[in-house]
């Protein structure tokens, strides 16, 4: 992690990002454990495997509100599934993003509840179509970002920033080099996104 540059004065930590994975069959996967490896151990990220956590599909509401809390920028990782998101985040986004906490009236408080407001919400998606068959000719159909446009839809209720998705296509047909190659994109990206964020803070310190 590099130091802040000179004159920049902040009390504000740096930003982090939260890595909610779902991958019902991680130990079989080819792709996502690729692309996990390239970002596991950085110093602002978090990774947060739900299947590995919740296995009985009971998950802890208040633990995983905290974690959203305490983090900047929130990733969705998974395989697409029947054109949709595995099961567990599903669950997961049905439970923890409440009404009265990341959207609707907080009655405790009398107030809009907005927990997640500022936030950015970014995907890393893995397909095993080629990109090709995302569109109006292919076998599906349509675009991959009309397929998670209900996510789009979630940020937007919840007041968070919706971040371009990053997708691999064809995943389980990719060279090794090649895999390697889009999954140090993905840190990339991931590392690019959190200078961002930092941005923002700057400038209002400034």
């Amino acid at each position: 992690m590099q130091a802040a540059s000179a004159g920049t004065q902040t009390d504000l930590p740096p930003p982090r990002a939260l890595i909610v994975y779902a991958h019902p069959q991680h130990q079989h996967s080819y792709g996502n454990r690729e692309l996990l490896a390239a970002v596991q151990g950085l110093e602002q990220v978090t990774v947060h495997d739900l299947y590995e956590e919740y296995p009985d599909f009971h998950i802890d509401v208040a633990r995983e509100q905290a974690l959203l809390l305490s983090h900047d920028l929130i990733i969705f990782q998974f395989p697409l599934y029947w054109y949709s998101a595995p099961a567990l985040l599903k669950e997961w986004q049905d439970r923890v993003f409440d009404f009265g906490f990341a959207y609707g009236q907080n009655v405790q408080q009398e107030q809009q509840s907005q927990a997640l407001a500022g936030k950015a919400l970014w995907l890393a998606v893995t397909a095993g179509g080629p990109v090709n068959s995302f569109r109006e000719e292919g076998i599906s159909r349509r675009p991959l970002s009309d397929y998670l446009l209900p996510f789009e839809q979630s940020a937007a209720l919840c007041d968070m920033r919706y971040l371009e998705p990053f997708a691999v296509y064809r995943i389980r047909k990719l060279t090794k080099p090649y895999l390697q190659e889009r999954a140090e994109e993905y840190r990339a990206a991931l590392l690019q996104h959190l200078r961002d964020l930092r941005k923002p803070q700057e400038n209002a310190d400034a």
